[in-house]
């Protein structure tokens, strides 16, 4: 019977420290982020686009 109370106040313990752990968690933020990295990978990214460069050659410089 002792071992059975040993046993409850051990499982308690551990999951008053599960449960502490995971309120600090919560309070720092762990959980603010909107779009997570395994999704961010589905949407492009947005991109400055580069100055057009003068392709056409001029005809004074041939």
């Amino acid at each position: 019977m002792s071992v059975i109370l040993i046993l409850i106040t051990c499982s308690l313990l551990v999951a008053g420290g599960f449960l502490a752990g995971f309120l600090w968690s919560v309070r720092t933020g762990q959980f603010d982020d909107d779009i997570s990295p395994a999704v961010r990978i589905l949407f492009d990214d947005e991109t400055v686009p580069k100055p057009i460069e003068n392709k056409i050659k001029n005809p004074d410089n041939v």
